[in-house]
């Protein structure tokens, strides 16, 4: 545990830097560090405590996160003007640190709902999916007629929710992206979440419903229906025609009943978003604290974010199973490097803005803090956007950093519930699983309780450890699985965030 008096944080005894847990203004003597604050210093922020010299490695987490563009002074202020990217070796040590998972045995358990075909959920939605952009007003229409008291006599159905997006035609058919956009339909409409699904279509999108339905092997049924408006004939009448549909469902959703399972039936999507300096010293160590208590209790939690864990990828290829797990992250790396190289980006256009206000200076410093989330298990499986999840254990899914686009993919892959650190502050919901926000500093926390379920300063503040938060947080995922409300449902987040990632050409 941090101790409140000191006005720093060390975190490894080979960094270069440490981290300020307040305003440091110059002159203040760092006792622990035997040196003194030359300028002022923002909170979350680094600070020399040694003479590195020009073109020197400078470390955080004993990893290196840039290279110093200059002499930097001891007390000095380390971050954009002085801190800079560079070429280094990378050790992948495929499985070095792989280890055998010790198992609790009885495990914990939660109150889900299990479907007739085995499959878990932590909430009970009927789902409105658009195949395509042209459809998105049709399903919100039938949505909207299901707002207000319109679900009184059916207490156990948690809403009827449309999920719509922006593309669905102007698409090469046989191309990378329909193939994506069928894959993440096609994961929500199997999501254990929902008791039922209605797909509705405009009817000669490219993205044709007998298509999707061939290419993701779903079959039409009571609790899964289709149609298209031009079908149906026209907007009135297509929402008149989805709003039967899903009163006819909604006796058999509600007929279900909670009863305690395994923890094993837990599959967590791990976020970040508007990361600052105390990111991986909180609230991200702690997630992978109870990441690595789930995993101990059979569940399963998937890392993301490929362009946020760059730089950091060697922390996990060290923890693979196998080297053929290993080998398949580098491979998604590299393609990465292709794709921003193709689209005239590069991997360091992160941090944010807003990352760099908190205090992170380079992709390598965020990714370090990213990877924290994933806790220390090992990585079992690799999988690509929107791929059914079907390991159980620690795993990484594919995905762009921009948060709707990756949560998005791991719901589509089977995530019944999404946990989102956040330390300049988030306002995001994801249905049909619930949404859990730590925040990485008591400041936040205090400013955004509203939309924030646990506050991970605590551990900066002295008052908590990783450890402590990480059994806390644990709790608070079991009790939300069990259907107690997230901060993001009570304020009706999650028909918005749905993003499938678009990756072509828009013809």
């Amino acid at each position: 545990m941090l101790t409140k008096t000191s006005l720093t944080i060390r975190l490894h005894p080979n960094d270069d830097v440490v981290i300020a847990r307040q305003q440091l203004v110059s002159g203040t003597a760092l006792l622990d560090e035997n040196v003194k604050v030359s300028g002022l210093v923002p909170p979350g922020h680094k600070v020399a405590t040694h003479t590195i010299p020009a073109g020197a490695p400078v470390k955080r987490y004993n990893q290196i996160i840039g290279f110093a563009k200059r002499a930097i002074a001891p007390g000095e202020h380390v971050h954009l003007h002085n801190l800079a990217m560079g070429e280094f070796a990378r050790d992948y040590a495929f499985g070095a640190e792989a280890k055998p998972t010790q198992f609790v045995d009885p495990p914990a358990s939660f109150m889900g709902i299990v479907r007739a075909d085995g499959r878990v959920a932590t909430r009970n939605y009927i789902g409105i999916l658009s195949t395509v952009n042209c459809s998105a007003t049709v399903a919100h229409g039938i949505a909207d007629a299901f707002k207000g008291g319109a679900l009184a006599d059916f207490a156990n159905v948690d809403g009827v929710v449309a999920l719509t997006h922006g593309s669905g035609c102007g698409m090469d058919v046989q191309g990378e992206s329909m193939q994506v956009l069928r894959r993440t339909i096609g994961g929500y409409a199997k999501h254990a979440n929902f008791a039922g699904v209605l797909i509705v279509g405009l009817g000669c999108e490219a993205n044709q419903i007998s298509a999707l339905m061939g290419a993701q092997a779903l079959r039409e049924g009571p609790l899964l229906r289709t149609y298209s408006i031009q079908d149906a004939g026209g907007t009135a009448k297509s929402i008149a025609r989805g709003v039967a549909m899903v009163k006819e469902m909604l006796p058999h959703a509600n007929q279900v009943v909670r009863e305690s399972v395994p923890a094993k039936h837990l599959t967590l999507g791990l976020q970040c978003g508007g990361s600052d300096g105390y990111s991986g010293i909180t609230a991200n160590p702690a997630l992978g604290a109870a990441v690595d208590l789930l995993v101990r209790h059979g569940g399963t939690a998937i890392l993301s974010e490929t362009p946020e864990i760059y730089g950091a990828e060697h922390l996990l290829t060290r923890r693979a199973v196998s080297r053929e797990v290993g080998e398949k992250l580098i491979e998604r790396i590299r393609w990465w490097e292709e794709y921003t190289a193709r689209n005239k980006g590069e991997m360091n256009n992160n941090p944010s803005p807003g990352n760099k206000a908190g205090g992170l200076t380079t992709i390598l410093e965020k990714s370090l803090g990213a990877v924290a989330k994933g806790g220390t298990t090992n990585l079992v499986a690799v999988y690509e956007y929107a791929e059914p999840v079907t390991a159980r254990g620690f795993v990484y899914m594919d995905t762009p950093g921009y948060d709707p686009v990756s949560a998005t993919g791991q719901v589509a892959g089977g995530a019944n519930m999404i946990c989102f650190t956040t330390g300049r502050g988030s306002a995001y919901g994801c249905a049909p699983s619930p949404s859990l926000k730590l925040a990485t500093n008591t400041a936040l926390w205090e400013r955004q309780e509203e939309d924030i379920d646990i506050n991970c300063g605590e551990i900066v503040d002295g008052t908590s450890t990783v450890v402590q938060m990480g059994e806390r947080f644990f709790r608070l995922i079991l009790d939300t699985a069990s259907g107690a409300k997230s901060k993001s449902e009570l304020h009706g987040y999650g028909q918005n965030e749905f993003v499938p990632w678009y990756l072509g050409a828009v013809m």
